[in-house]
């Protein structure tokens, strides 16, 4: 695991600069602080900041080839590196160190780009081509590992980890973008490609790009794919259990591939439980387990993580969030996701990740995946009841199932038949509508929106929709009603927020590295091939894992009623030792003065919460979100500052290149 950065001048004319890459890598230095490393070749230029974990004295970083014609960096893990260097070694391939790096590097002379399809793992590489002066970049399936990219007006593409590292260099404008800051409130995130900052793009997950003088040209190499809603899918429930256990141990396993130790978030969940069960009957790992404790009670589950830890016998980490620490630690948190947060929950990670840095582990196995791949979330049981009772809408009983839904939501199973109707019940006979499983969340949301400035932000939605809808998948109509929830939960929630802003972001933090069984491409795949119903039977979520999970865990544990997890937004923020800068950023001078909220709507807002009034989860998420908006301003538009650059006290390994001769040099 590292941060990777780079420039090129696809002009030609101006030549990378030494000092610009010890500035971007400075930026990122919290990503891999064992060691850097900066390749220099004429008008390009490769970066490195080393969090070793794999070949801890061979493995520094740029790598090149045998006749240092192409140079890799590279941010990530390739599980399979074992297997595929045995195949290259039989193919003549010579190789100077033990790393999975150099792995690419090869992989990519043998195949090209189509090198991509054979790597099972977490990933962003770049590669320069000294033969044909070009550079590629590509990123993992599902956008485990972010790759921020943008092109200065004299032709100079940067690119990096994270976007604070592209702000490093004087060339690139700091401005938020209103339209994406939109997105942020309607759907959690950006939407794919986006960052909230103009001229800042994000390469899509599952998508390689190369640049050269004539252009920067982007293209795909994997899709999330489901079969056709009448396919014939002849799979038994007894071998999909079967295939399922085998492919989660193995995944395991070749994820524990690590020389350092490497332990397991242990959430209470029927996911991360499965995990650590795996690695503690599979293998011969030392399993030793972290968690989150709250001092609010709605929101802990560590009774759930104790009896799971003393199952598994395994030597457990807790960490307890309080309000005050959630609010104290929430602006860091928004420095390194570099994006506004309608919710709370990565501040919480943040301090997990602490702890088990503290504890002397950069390396993690989580549980991330299985609720949207094997069908774990109440939106998809929202879509199939909402769809159930469409059928039949003038029912009054349908409406009720909705109650056995959200048991994170006080009252839910309370709420009578007419509200729930008046809530779930909009847009109900649309069930053709590609959103059709979203259309009650973002409706929700839309009242976040009520505190824009006026006239900030397009308020166009058809327009929106439309454009949403031309970048769905050609066969997207095809699929059956579950397989459409999944393709939108896992594109615009999994990858754009929670591997981002609760995943990556808030374990590279501290230099830890998140490892996520569930989403091997091949468990992945196989999940997607599975028939709608070995997922989601009924109203039972999960229901193929729960079998394959039986003899592994503790009936307490996997019968377990889904329970999101969720840390507490108003209460962090407004208690008795509230920070100093909530108050100031969400007062009328600092509102007006960003200019992305009406100051007249946020105020009764800010007087609501410190009155003590019960807030309800939209207004939750809209100070969530007007709190870290104002952040981003303060953070990386109006005080922006900049690390100190790579220098005496660094190792940094430097590679400087001309056609005629190449040196190397430690500094």
């Amino acid at each position: 695991m590292c941060g990777i950065a780079g420039m090129f001048d696809r002009s030609g004319r101006k030549p990378a600069s030494e000092q610009g890459m010890r500035q971007m890598l400075g930026m990122l230095r919290h990503r891999g602080p064992d060691e850097f490393g900066i390749m220099l070749d004429r008008e390009a230029g490769l970066g490195n900041a080393r969090l070793s974990i794999i070949d801890l004295s061979g493995g520094s970083q740029p790598i090149t080839n045998e006749d240092e014609s192409m140079w890799i960096v590279f941010n990530g893990e390739i599980f399979n590196y074992i297997e595929l260097r045995a195949e290259l070694e039989q193919q003549g391939h010579h190789f100077r160190t033990s790393s999975d790096t150099e792995v690419i590097l090869h992989l990519y002379e043998q195949h090209g780009p189509a090198c991509l399809q054979r790597m099972n793992g977490q990933f962003a590489i770049a590669i320069w081509d000294r033969n044909r002066r070009r550079l590629f970049l590509a990123r993992d399936r599902l956008g485990v590992r972010p790759l921020f990219y943008t092109e200065t007006p004299d032709k100079t593409l940067l690119f990096a980890s994270e976007i604070k590292a592209l702000f490093s260099d004087a060339r690139v404008s700091r401005e938020l973008d209103p339209n994406r800051i939109d997105e942020v409130f309607r759907f959690w995130a950006p939407l794919p490609s986006h960052s909230v900052f103009k001229g800042v793009s994000e390469l899509l997950p599952g998508h390689f790009l190369f640049a050269d003088e004539q252009g920067i040209h982007q293209e795909r190499f994997w899709a999330n794919q489901f079969p056709e809603a009448k396919a014939n899918q002849h799979k038994s429930f007894d071998e999909a259990v079967e295939e399922l256990r085998e492919l989660l141990v193995d995944a395991c396993r070749i994820r524990l591939r690590a020389d350092v130790p490497v332990g397991a978030y242990l959430s209470g969940g029927l996911d991360s439980s499965t995990i650590a069960s795996v690695v503690r009957r599979f293998t011969s790992n030392r399993l030793v387990t972290f968690s989150i404790a709250f001092s609010d009670e709605q929101f802990d589950e560590s009774e759930f993580q104790k009896k799971m830890a003393a199952h598994l016998g395994t030597d457990h980490h807790v960490i307890r969030a309080t309000h005050q620490d959630i609010g104290r630690v929430f602006p860091d948190v928004i420095w390194h996701s570099e994006v506004p947060l309608m919710r709370t929950g990565p501040a919480p990670m943040f301090l997990l990740s602490k702890l088990v840095r503290d504890t002397g582990f950069k390396v993690v196995l989580t549980g991330e995946g299985a609720d949207e791949f094997l069908a774990g979330y109440d939106i998809f049981k929202e879509n199939k009841v909402r769809r159930f009772w469409a059928a039949q809408a003038s029912s009054k009983l349908r409406p009720l199932l909705l109650q056995r839904l959200y048991p994170d939501i006080a009252g839910m199973g309370r709420t009578n038949s007419e509200m729930l109707a008046a809530f779930f019940g909009e847009g109900l006979s649309e069930t053709d509508s590609p959103w059709y499983s979203h259309a009650v969340r973002w409706k929700n949301n839309r009242r976040t929106r009520r505190f824009f400035a006026d006239g900030l932000v397009n308020t166009d939605e058809q327009s929106l929709f439309a454009g949403m809808e031309q970048n769905l998948p050609t066969q997207f109509k095809n699929w059956d009603a579950l397989s459409r929830a999944q393709y939108l939960e896992i594109s615009m929630f999994l990858s754009q927020y929670l591997l981002s802003s609760q995943g990556d972001r808030m374990g590279m933090a501290h230099s830890i590295e998140g490892r996520f069984p569930f989403l091997d491409v091949r468990l992945v795949e196989f999940a997607n091939s599975l028939p709608s119903r070995l997922k989601l039977r009924c109203l039972k979520e999960k229901f193929l894992l729960k079998k394959a999970a039986e003899p592994w865990l503790p009936d307490i544990i996997r019968e377990r009623p889904k329970r999101p997890y969720r840390a507490p937004v108003h209460r962090s923020f407004f208690n008795a030792e509230a920070p100093e800068y909530v108050r100031e950023l969400l007062s009328r001078e600092k509102i007006g003065e960003t200019g992305m909220f009406k100051p007249a709507a946020v105020e009764p807002l800010v007087r609501k919460i410190a009155s003590g009034s019960t807030l309800g989860e939209t207004d939750d998420m809209a100070l969530a979100g007007i709190l870290s908006t104002q952040l981003c301003h303060n953070l990386f538009v109006k005080d922006f500052r900049r690390s100190e650059p790579l220098g005496a006290k660094d190792r940094v390994k430097i590679c400087r290149l001309n056609l005629e001769t190449t040196t190397h040099a430690i500094h």
